[in-house]
């Protein structure tokens, strides 16, 4: 699967007020600058668009032209989004004229041979303005560069985007094959974003180590489906038994809830996911290709805004 990592840097041009946690900010204005951008049937729904099969806007925003299994019979149904936004990791929410912030768009498959539309609806997204509305208005921004890791993409005051591939290939994980050569048996997990899991058809206010295997394999496996060369051929059952041998040694997570203002059903909603810390121990070296992957990709519910980012420190005996 391609996978491309893009970072945006800004420069505010009026004060803003944005939330503490910007994803769901960035993530709406986004979807509303992008379908400026493409859309050509000004007045026509998108569900009765003739052009919606090969709509851009419904295949990054909606998740639908475009994303196609790669197996006549997937194990997930509906296709992820191709993309992930994540927003600036401050939890300031006043900003003066001139501050600079920084963001990160993730794309998968595809969705990077639709790089130039990202960057030029970026460009109209500052135009639009972003947070809370001062005098009427929302707060207006530059974008002033985007890179792929050390790579220059677009720079102002030139606005050329450079011609190039910029997305890597992401194998699936191999489990079991674990760079160090070397038992891990003990890991500590960080939850960097608020992680919204449902088992049982419940969210869940813990963590045990088979709910976050569980986790991993479904986001593996409905990226490869959609976005890569198909669904991997991994042992989803026997992953799980073995994860459910895996013991919390200490456990800091704790459920955190926050608000967010959703453009399309013009209403406040309460949301709310898994922060903090937690180390498991027992037999773990087999997971830890999927633990490294899943860094990349988030996991759970909601990772279209920044939701479900991980990172994890291991511990070699």
């Amino acid at each position: 699967m391609l996978y491309g990592r893009y970072q945006f840097s800004c420069v505010l041009g009026d004060d803003a007020v944005l939330p503490e946690f910007k994803g769901s900010t960035f993530r709406g204005i986004f979807g509303h600058s992008l379908k400026k951008v493409v859309c050509i049937l000004k007045t026509q729904e998108c569900d009765r668009c003739i052009l919606g099969s090969k709509c851009i806007y419904r295949f990054v925003f909606e998740g639908e032209a475009g994303s196609r299994a790669k197996d006549k019979r997937p194990r997930i149904a509906l296709p992820p989004h191709p993309y992930v936004i994540e927003p600036p990791e401050e939890t300031k929410t006043d900003y003066r004229k001139g501050e600079s912030f920084n963001f990160t768009i993730i794309l998968f498959g595809k969705a990077n041979d639709y790089l130039p539309y990202f960057v030029f609806a970026i460009q109209q997204m500052g135009d639009l303005g972003v947070g809370k509305r001062v005098a009427g208005r929302r707060a207006r921004f530059t974008l002033e560069a985007v890179a792929s890791g050390r790579k220059s993409i677009f720079r102002q005051p030139e606005g050329r985007l450079m011609q190039g591939d910029f997305a890597e290939d992401l194998d699936w994980p191999d489990p079991g094959k674990d760079g160090s050569g070397r038992k891990v048996n003990r890991l500590e997990l960080r939850l960097l974003t608020p992680l919204r899991l449902k088992y049982e058809n419940h969210l869940g206010a813990n963590l045990p180590f088979h709910l976050l295997t569980r986790a991993m394999l479904r986001r593996i496996a409905a990226l490869n489906t959609y976005h890569g060369s198909g669904e991997p051929p991994l042992d989803y059952r026997g992953l799980v038994q073995r994860a459910q041998k895996v013991r919390i040694r200490e456990n800091r997570i704790r459920w955190l809830d926050w608000r967010r203002f959703s453009n399309r059903q013009d209403q406040t909603m309460l949301m709310g996911g898994l922060v903090g810390d937690v180390t498991y121990e027992g037999d773990l070296a087999e997971f830890m290709p999927l633990i490294e992957y899943c860094e990349k990709v988030h996991i759970g519910k909601q990772t279209t805004f920044g939701l479900g980012r991980i990172a994890a420190k291991r511990e070699i005996p």
